[in-house]
């Protein structure tokens, strides 16, 4: 009985790592879009990304037949979600300038390629909401706010 639990623990072990080799790097890409953190610097995106995969592991046994990225994909969204709605802005990755919420349905929509009745579900949103958001973010990202202008040089200058 034993080595048939044993077996069973190596061989769940050995399809999650396989899984994790296969999808770790796209979901890295979109914890790091969704902090909003530089690509070369994302230590929220790699907590985000290691909580979302030990909650994937924890139900790998009952996914039956579910695609396991949908599931780690969601448990990404969902942390997000719960977490990030409190925070105001990213730290200079390209969606930096896009707040939480339209960041999210963003990346789930065009990133991930989710539909919006699926977004909407996965949110608790209505569609219209997510619909409303995610024009929002696509607007923010083709037309980005500006900033204040570059302080003037000193150097260089000849003085008279």
């Amino acid at each position: 009985m034993r080595d048939r639990q044993a077996f069973r623990n190596a061989r769940r072990a050995r399809e999650f790592e396989s899984f994790v080799a296969g999808a770790a790097g796209r979901l890295l890409h979109a914890a790091t879009l969704l902090t909003a953190e530089p690509p070369d610097d994302h230590p929220r995106a790699q907590k985000l990304l290691t909580a979302a995969l030990a909650r994937t592991y924890a139900s790998w046994d009952r996914l039956r037949g579910e695609d396991p990225y949908d599931c780690a994909r969601k448990e990404l969204a969902v942390r997000f979600a719960r977490g990030a709605w409190h925070q105001h802005r990213g730290r200079g990755g390209a969606l930096a300038h896009v707040p939480p919420q339209e960041r999210l349905v963003l990346v789930l929509r065009l990133f991930e390629g989710v539909g919006e009745e699926q977004v909407a579900a996965l949110l608790g949103l209505p569609a219209e909401r997510v619909r409303s958001l995610h024009a929002r973010a696509m607007t923010l990202v083709l037309h980005p706010p500006r900033g204040a202008a570059p302080a003037p040089s000193l150097g260089g200058t000849a003085s008279a």
